[in-house]
């Protein structure tokens, strides 16, 4: 059988929409962790912060932590934002953005995004500002940049903290400089599985400020003065500790940390694969009543986190139709996001409504995200285009 109504008993294997890249060399580096006797957070994980700081140019502070939804509330913490404060986050994310904000008893103010690129943009940053504003996370949606000029220029007019999102983010690049390496406050990435390097689980927190570093390390261990790889390798007595202050459990690993120095290692093969498949989507989908992703403008780099398509008005079929047409056909795909107004949590609280949010209304309505993956071959890619041009033929 052949055609869009094709069984999944008649199809080839499974394609997911993304597949972690895992070598010998990961595995061979997890062992050794193993065998040495530390597995938590010791000496791997030391050398996977330093080696991130390096890749990003040095000067930097890195804290490697359990997720990066742990670095941003741990971001926010270190800022001092609480109870009374507004936080500025684009509805078009992922919902651990806005939730940490909540775990410090501060508010989300969602606003929307640019229709193109889905960023958060600079005009739509100030008409938010209130005088509890203190601070906004930008997220540079799919592995492109948001423009971080215009936003650290009102950010330093209203006296606001820049973390930025950078989920989908490494390694971007904006203007010449590795997102990381800008004027924000602090800068948060993810490890997490389908990102474009993992440990599984993980994240890093990176700024150039030792105070915000070192209030971050503190609290990522339960607020105890020394970690445990300190205290077990100095001359001090190795049971006495200090809890100077509240904090949380938010530890990288060295088991993770050790997959996370040999990934680093393979980052720019990486970027490389997925810049080659970003382009073959580009060049086979050329025609199709779709919206293609933008790429970056001149001396900016895209990480290609995601390549995320849009249904023109006049397409045959509707977006779920297109998703349940490419899974019959063994392809996997997913959609980035249903944007957080959308969910009854944040449009009951916030009394939210569809009209306020056009450009990420227009843009769910019509989004799917296809599979891109550094393990895909040309041969998967082709399967996917040839899907896709079915379907919409």
């Amino acid at each position: 059988m052949t055609g869009p109504n094709r069984t999944p008993s008649d199809a080839l294997p499974f394609l997911p929409f993304a597949l972690p890249d895992i070598g010998e060399e990961e595995i061979a580096e997890v062992v050794a962790c193993l065998r040495s006797g530390w597995v938590t957070t010791g000496p791997k994980t030391r050398q996977f912060e330093q080696e991130f700081g390096a890749y990003l140019g040095g000067g930097l502070e890195t804290v490697s932590v359990n997720s990066a939804t742990a670095g941003l509330h741990l971001a926010l913490e270190a800022l001092g934002i609480g109870p009374g404060d507004e936080v500025i986050v684009p509805t078009m994310t992922f919902t651990a953005t806005a939730e940490v904000v909540r775990y410090l008893g501060a508010q989300p103010v969602l606003v929307d995004v640019n229709p193109l690129t889905l960023n958060i943009e600079a005009t739509a940053i100030e008409a938010a500002i209130t005088p509890r504003t203190r601070a906004v996370i930008p997220v540079h949606y799919a592995g492109l940049a948001c423009d971080m000029d215009a936003i650290l220029a009102v950010a330093a007019r209203h006296r606001l903290r820049v973390v930025e999102d950078a989920a989908h983010a490494f390694p971007t690049v904006y203007k010449g400089q590795l997102v990381g390496t800008l004027g924000s406050d602090i800068t948060v990435f993810s490890f997490y599985a389908n990102k474009t390097m993992t440990t599984g689980e993980g994240g890093m927190v990176v700024t150039r400020d030792p105070a915000l570093a070192a209030r971050v390390r503190l609290m990522r261990i339960h607020g105890i003065k020394q970690d445990a790889f300190a205290r077990y390798t100095s001359t001090s007595p190795a049971w006495f500790y200090e809890v100077v202050a509240a904090g949380f459990k938010y530890n990288l690993t060295d088991i993770a940390a050790a997959i996370g120095v040999q990934q680093l290692r393979k980052i720019d093969r990486f970027l490389l694969r997925r810049k080659e498949l970003a382009q073959a989507y580009c060049a086979g989908l050329k025609g199709l009543p779709l919206q293609l992703p933008p790429d970056a403008a001149a001396g900016n780099g895209h990480a290609w986190h995601l390549y995320v398509v849009r249904l023109a008005a006049d397409a045959p079929l509707g977006r779920d139709a297109l998703i349940a047409g490419l899974s019959r056909l063994g392809i996997g795909t997913s959609v980035h996001f249903i944007p957080l107004h959308r969910h009854p949590y944040w449009r009951d609280s916030g009394d939210l409504l569809p009209q306020q949010f056009p450009a990420a209304e227009a843009s769910f309505a019509s989004m799917l995200t296809l599979p891109l993956y550094t393990k895909m071959s040309d041969a998967d890619q082709q399967r996917v285009i040839a899907g896709v041009r079915e379907l919409l033929s």
